[in-house]
């Protein structure tokens, strides 16, 4: 009879337990912008830094100022694409406090203008490389999100508030996905990334209506605490026991938190949705007393 193969570093199931099925981790996941074209930029300004050592003290400034120039206006670029990557996944989100590809673009005309520059060329040719190298790179990459979205009729000061908790409880899940790696075990490490696939939903949700943080705190404060620290243990005594009983116990704790999460999230839901049919009595009320009737 054939057998599966199986070993510490191959991919395994975890444990059944008693909550729901794991969520893939890329569930609602997208292709990241912030790879591709902006590895380029980091690759582009390495001639200078290899020329830069054959010639005078002139051009080994030039060369070495353009490259530095050059290489922060890369990274300018890619977190700028990460900003507007959380920017666009979110229904409610303000504009990056920093216009980082913006910035980016003019770095990078900068640069070529500073790597086009020489002493014995005409000033025209470094201008001509700025407003192209600028140009361009904004024609690529695009400007960054200049206005908050969907921040109409919300309260500036709840919305900060959430911001401020569901950032503090994105630490507690990146503290658990470091944790996990300790265990060396693919399926546990895949049944965490489905919890917090769950969580976010519930950050998601949290985002949209911002009053629903009140009956969210713990969640995302004393529950995503506790199982932070709980994986941390976990895999501190897998990775030296290889204990089946503590993983059957840390996964079933993982399937009772995830049930937990997504039913608050759906009874966070729930109550909006009674929060707006109220609004709609109350308006159709108001209506009805000044003699305008509906049709429905």
């Amino acid at each position: 009879m054939a057998q599966r193969y199986g070993g510490k570093h191959s991919p395994e199931e975890a444990p059944a337990g008693s909550g729901p099925a794991p969520r893939p981790a890329y569930s609602g996941a997208r292709r990241t912008r912030a790879g591709g074209r902006v590895n380029l930029l980091f690759v582009a300004p390495l001639p200078l830094l290899l020329t830069a050592f054959f010639g005078d003290p002139v051009n080994l400034a030039t060369n070495l100022a353009a490259f530095g120039v050059l290489i922060l206006a890369a990274w300018l670029t890619r977190e700028g694409l990460v900003a507007q990557e959380a920017y666009e996944a979110r229904k409610i989100a303000k504009r990056p406090a920093i216009p980082r590809k913006i910035f980016g673009s003019v770095l990078t005309g900068l640069g070529l203008a500073v790597a086009g520059f020489s002493p014995e060329a005409s000033l025209l040719n470094p201008v001509i490389f700025a407003v192209l190298g600028a140009g361009l790179h904004f024609i690529a990459f695009g400007p960054d999100p200049m206005r908050d979205k969907g921040a109409e009729g919300i309260d500036s000061f709840q919305s900060d508030r959430v911001a401020r908790a569901v950032g503090e409880a994105e630490k507690h899940l990146r503290a658990m996905s470091d944790a996990i790696l300790r265990a060396e075990d693919r399926g546990v490490e895949r049944r965490v990334e489905s919890f917090q696939v769950t969580v976010r939903d519930m950050f998601r949700t949290i985002e949209d209506d911002p009053r629903d943080l009140t009956g969210a705190r713990k969640y995302l404060s004393v529950y995503l605490l506790g199982a932070r620290d709980a994986t941390a243990k976990f895999a501190d005594l897998y990775a030296r026991t290889r204990d089946a009983k503590a993983k059957a116990a840390y996964v079933e704790l993982l399937d009772d938190l995830e049930a937990n999460f997504a039913a608050q999230t759906q009874k966070l839901l729930t109550d909006n949705r009674a929060d707006l049919d109220i609004e709609i009595e109350v308006l159709r009320d108001r209506l009805a007393r000044e003699g305008v009737r509906s049709d429905s």
